[in-house]
């Protein structure tokens, strides 16, 4: 493998090898690198950030999706999110998770992870904290064999002659440096897209592997399930929702609000926000319980700690956060076991890569997305080595893909910058009345500014002299925005998180996933459901 060729422009590209490219360093991609380097693969892994400390699992305590092998409590994993999902997962895939999970975590005991302890000396593995779960990955990718190349975001995907993606290359933002990589397959891995809305973890993950994916023929789906927001101190950007369960919601008064919650009540927190501030205490919980909070997940106290507040029994203004297709279950359209895209060559796993199949239309922080992260990361990797494998080493002419915000269409001396882009896609997607309670007209005037948004960043925007990053940062957020809610506008129903305020109730004819993709001009079309459950043992 070779650093320092540099990025294209509309020619060949010099490059290094390997054998199977992996883009992002969280817990989907180095669980991919790992399994490619098991099965033979020469695996080179790129991060964005420094590889075990990026991202929005490396700083928090997440739970995990781990269920042991028993069929009652496997039917009940199953079941418990079915309808919160609008019924849109598939069984098999569920049980294919939960397998893969219950192995992998285990083998994490392995390795050396201290999980802790019940009161019978039982590991309990439903949750991993971030910093030592990150920490061990990279120590076990490297042991792998693996090749990391940290601060050292992709730029575009190469792609040979016959359209099959082989590579990529990007930029070392540390040294200035160019990179490129040509490899037999390629795994993204980049998570999914924030809009650089601060919430922990996030600032990483601004769409850009569904940017290449896409400029690659690659499709998507489940865009219109993109609008999770994060709960947080007003001063903080820790979105771990599990600890308002035990909180109370105020005015600023100190008047309850009613019918508030960390999760079913958090549309009546969002519109108390639109007009006045809210408050939250932690008053709910119990002597014992607050030990056990403070030892679970301690970095959710820093900020209080920091101002000397204490939050359990005094009250500190809420926000919410957008975490997106974080949090939500959109991504790239997957089409085998071993999640390969439409476009020959390309993997996706992690949040960068769909979660319908495994929680249809709702999920969260942890848990589910935890478990398809390892889950996918897994099978993406051997799909990758196995596919690089069968492909053979032949030396290929490479052409890199990057457009928008790297290749501008047109010579313009006035031209955009990334940060006016970034604030024109957020002023889109943040709002509560456009994005979480959505309506026709109002998704229709959104994606309409956008589409016009995103006409003159092809034309105008282009690479600073000293940093090529946030103008692709940019672009792929806007190609984001525009997936979501030309989705949103086709699903002409409320079903898992996607809620319209002018279809509030489920359609049995909307009982089909939404496959979306396009650059220039974004397209929608729908794709059945697989349920038949009968047909796979529990």
């Amino acid at each position: 493998m070779a650093t320092g060729a540099g990025l294209v422009s509309g020619g060949t590209v010099p490059t290094g090898t390997a054998d199977v490219l992996v883009l992002g360093g969280g817990p989907a991609g180095t669980w991919a690198a790992i399994a490619a380097a098991r099965a033979g693969a020469r695996v080179v892994l790129a991060d964005k950030g420094y590889c075990g400390t990026s991202g929005a699992t490396a700083p928090s305590g997440t739970g995990v999706w781990y269920v042991p092998p028993d069929p009652e409590l496997r039917r009940q994993a199953r079941d418990s999110r079915d309808a919160l999902g609008g019924f849109l997962a598939d069984q098999r895939w569920m049980n294919r998770v939960l397998d893969q999970t219950y192995q992998a975590v285990n083998e994490l005991g392995e390795w050396g992870y201290a999980f802790p302890l019940d009161p019978h000396g039982r590991p309990q593995r439903r949750s991993l904290q971030g910093p030592e779960y990150m920490r061990l990955m990279r120590k076990q990718t490297l042991r792998a064999g693996v090749t990391i190349l940290d601060h050292s975001p992709a730029l575009e995907l190469l792609v040979d002659q016959e359209g099959t993606v082989s590579g990529a290359a990007g930029v070392h933002r540390r040294r200035g440096e160019t990179w490129s990589v040509a490899a037999g397959a390629v795994v993204i891995a980049t998570g999914g897209c924030a809009f650089l809305s601060k919430a922990l973890g996030c600032n990483v993950l601004t769409g850009d592997g569904y940017l290449f994916a896409a400029e690659a023929g690659a499709e998507l789906s489940g865009m219109e399930f993109s609008n999770a927001y994060g709960l947080c101190p007003a001063f903080s950007s820790v979105t771990k929702g599990l600890f308002y369960n035990w909180a109370n919601f105020y005015y600023e008064d100190g008047t309850p609000i009613e019918g508030t919650g960390a999760h079913h009540g958090r549309s009546v927190i969002a519109r108390t926000l639109q007009t006045q501030p809210v408050y939250a205490r932690l008053d709910r919980a119990t002597g014992e319980m607050r030990n056990w909070m403070r030892a679970a997940q301690p970095n959710f106290f820093l900020p209080f700690d920091r101002l000397g507040l204490d939050p359990f029994t005094q009250r500190f203004p809420v926000t919410l956060r957008l975490e997106g297709t974080v949090r939500g279950t959109g991504g790239i359209r997957i089409v085998d076991d071993h999640c390969a895209t439409t476009v020959p060559g390309l993997f996706a796993a992690g949040d960068a890569a769909t979660r319908e199949p495994i929680c249809g239309g709702f999920t969260g922080g942890g848990s589910h997305n935890a478990a398809w992260a390892i889950a996918s990361g897994l099978w993406a990797g051997q799909g990758a080595a196995q596919f690089a494998r069968r492909r053979g080493s032949r030396a290929r002419r490479l052409v890199g893909l990057g457009g928008a915000g790297l290749r501008p269409g047109a010579e313009v001396p006035a031209g955009l910058t990334a940060a006016e882009v970034v604030r024109a896609v957020q002023e889109e997607v943040f709002p509560f009345e456009k994005n979480l309670f959505r309506t026709g007209s109002v998704l229709a005037a959104s994606l309409g500014r956008l589409d016009l948004l995103w006409q003159d960043l092809v034309r105008a925007l282009a690479p600073a002299p000293d940093d090529a990053l946030r103008p692709r940062e940019a672009a792929a957020m806007v190609a984001t925005a525009r997936w979501m809610y030309a989705s949103a506008l086709a699903r002409t129903e409320s079903r898992g998180m996607h809620k319209r305020q002018d279809f509030p109730e489920r359609d049995a004819r909307f009982h089909h996933r939404l496959i979306s993709g396009g650059l220039d001009r974004v397209w929608v079309r729908p794709e059945a459901v697989a349920r038949a459950e009968a047909a796979f043992a529990s």
